[in-house]
C-alpha cells in the first residue's frame, strides 16, 4: 500500500511532465534535496531505536526516498533502479515484517535488544528475517543489490554526486541496524527470562522454550524471501519489462 503514493508520483513523472520538461522546470534538484534530507533522517532514526516495527517503520520510510530519489535523478539507471526497488522492497519488507511477527508470535518480543539468540530458537524465521535485512542493505544475491546498482549507476549517468553520498551513507546506516541486529540473533547467547516465578517473586533464570510457528505463518514468509532471492539472481525478464515502462 505504502508504494501506491510513490507510484503515482512516477506515472507523474514519467508521463505528464517527462524528463526532460522535470528537468527544465527545476524539480528532479527539488525532489533530490528533499529525498536526500528524508533518507538520512529516517536511517538515523531507525538506528536509535530499539522497537522492531519502529526501524521497520523509519527504514520504510527511507526506502520509498530511496524510489523517490531514483526518478529524481532523472536519468535511465535511476528510474530503472527506482522502479525495480519498489518492485524488490515489496517482497523484502513484507518479509520482514512477517518474520517480526512470527517472532511476536513465538515469544512475545517486540525489542531488537530481545533478539538475542533467537537465531538458534526460530532458524527458519531468521533465516527469512537475514533474505529481507540483506536485501534492504543492498547486498547480493538479492533484489534489493540489483536496485541499488542502478541507483548507483543512476547518480553517476546525472553527475549527482551528492546523491551518490547520500545512497552510500544509508546503505552504511542500514547496514549498522539491521546487521547489529542479525549479529545478536545469531551469536549472542539467547535472552535469559524468569522461570517459575510470579509477583514480584525473582525465580531462577533460564532460556526460554520457543518453537516456530506453524506453516501458515512460515508459509508466506519463506515465499517472500525466496522471491527476493530468485529476482536479485534472476532479474533479466523483470529488468526488461522495467526498461520499457521507465523509457
Amino acid at each position: 500500500v505504502v508504494n501506491v503514493g510513490v507510484f503515482c508520483v512516477f506515472r507523474v513523472v514519467l508521463d505528464v511532465y517527462g524528463s526532460d520538461l522535470a528537468g527544465e522546470l527545476g524539480l528532479g534538484i527539488l525532489t533530490l534535496v528533499v529525498t536526500s534530507v528524508t533518507i538520512l533522517v529516517a536511517s538515523l532514526y531507525a538506528l536509535r531505536l530499539d522497537s522492531l516495527k519502529g526501524i521497520l517503520a523509519y527504514s520504510t520510510i527511507g526506502q520509498l526516498s530511496y524510489m523517490m530519489l531514483g526518478v529524481a535523478l532523472l536519468s535511465p539507471g535511476g528510474r530503472t533502479g527506482a522502479i525495480l526497488h519498489l518492485v524488490g522492497h515489496s517482497f523484502s519488507k513484507i518479509t520482514l515484517f512477517f518474520a517480526v511477527g512470527s517472532i511476536y508470535l513465538a515469544t512475545h518480543r517486540t525489542l531488537a535488544t530481545e533478539l538475542r539468540g533467537i537465531g538458534r530458537q526460530l532458524p527458519w524465521t531468521m533465516a527469512a528475517f537475514g533474505v529481507g535485512a540483506i536485501s534492504i542493505i543492498g547486498l547480493p544475491p538479492t533484489v534489493g543489490f540489483i536496485a541499488k546498482y542502478f541507483l548507483f549507476i543512476g547518480a553517476v549517468e546525472a553527475g549527482q554526486w551528492a546523491a551518490l553520498a547520500v545512497l552510500s551513507v544509508s546503505t552504511l546506516l542500514s547496514a549498522a541496524y539491521y546487521l547489529r541486529m542479525l549479529r545478536s540473533a545469531l551469536f549472542d547467547a539467547p535472552l535469559m527470562v524468569p522461570a517459575g516465578a510470579s509477583g514480584d517473586t525473582a525465580g531462577l533464570m533460564g532460556t526460554a522454550t520457543v518453537r516456530e510457528p506453524g506453516a501458515l505463518v512460515l508459509g508466506p514468509m519463506l515465499v517472500t524471501a525466496a522471491i527476493t532471492v530468485l529476482l536479485g539472481l534472476a532479474p533479466g525478464v523483470l529488468l526488461d519489462l522495467i526498461r520499457g515502462a521507465a523509457g
